[in-house]
């Protein structure tokens, strides 16, 4: 065999490896799940919380938080990023409540205390049963969807199959498998990816107002990337610049806090959620400070 026949076969059996690998382990690359013991008790300074279970459509179980205020305005589902659980989550909820917000979250499959093996197909399915739990409680025109980083993408792709007051993209991606090209360009990732999350495409199917949060200096997912989907459905869409913004301290900067006011703050309207939980059998806290 030629020497280069020889090299070129190491190479190919390297890159084969490569890939093996990638598609096998792409879960542990992309999710850093906090796992929460069944007995855990949440905890929030000056926040009236109750935790909820939802099952799944194939049985599994979603463990989340319902973050509670008087008299709100309407009810946030909070979509959050691909680490930790809601207990570290939960910090964020204020940054509604105090706008007269009811909150949401969940952890997806293999997060805090849910179970389940994740999936794109599977989340994507979750977070619609989560949603039309809500959706029994509150009319939608109450509803706002807040995604952020990869939740962004399922927050896109609920926005797309029903009809809320509005979506909230923060520091969102086009697709993941183009933030995975940028790491990795060589591999054939339309192959491998399991959870591509085209964002993108699913923008196309939004109609209610889209608002997108995104700092400038963000060095995972770049800010030209909200410049790019905000000009998929411009009318409906105001983007949002932190100027000097990560991709993680957004809620550092004071801008951010100001651009989130004017965003929930408009046309405000009373909902009444009182006993709006969302499902039957909850445990409920009153946390004082």
């Amino acid at each position: 065999m030629p020497v280069w026949a020889y090299i070129l076969l190491i190479i190919l059996a390297i890159y084969a490896i490569i890939s093996l690998l990638l598609y096998f382990l792409q879960d542990y690359f992309m999710f850093k799940p906090e796992k929460l013991p069944k007995d855990f008790q949440f905890y929030y300074d000056n926040q009236v919380i109750e935790e909820y279970n939802v099952e799944t459509r194939d049985g599994e179980t979603l463990n989340g938080l319902h973050f509670k205020t008087p008299n709100p305005r309407g009810i946030v589902f909070y979509l959050k990023g691909n680490s930790k659980s809601i207990k570290g989550w939960g910090k964020f909820a204020v940054d509604f409540t105090r706008h007269r917000y009811d909150v949401i979250m969940v952890d997806y499959r293999g997060f805090g205390k849910s179970t389940g093996r994740r999936s794109q197909k599977a989340i994507k399915r979750d977070m619609q049963v989560v949603y039309n739990k809500i959706r029994e409680k509150v009319a939608e025109k109450y509803i706002v969807l807040y995604g952020r980083s990869l939740g962004s993408g399922f927050a896109a792709k609920l926005a797309s199959m029903n009809n809320p007051r509005m979506l909230i993209l923060d520091a969102p991606y086009y697709s993941l498998r183009k933030v995975a090209k940028k790491y990795i360009p060589f591999m054939p990732l339309s192959l491998l990816l399991k959870f591509p999350m085209p964002t993108y495409k699913w923008l196309k199917y939004v109609n209610c107002p889209i608002h997108i949060i995104h700092g400038t200096d963000d060095k995972l997912i770049p800010y030209k990337t909200s410049v790019k989907l905000s000009k998929i459905k411009p009318k409906l869409t105001t983007l949002y610049t932190v100027i000097g913004g990560g991709h993680k301290n957004l809620n550092n900067f004071e801008s951010y806090h100001k651009m989130l006011s004017a965003i929930l703050t408009t046309k405000p309207k009373k909902v009444n959620l009182e006993g709006s939980s969302i499902e039957v059998n909850h445990s409920s806290k009153r946390i004082n400070a």
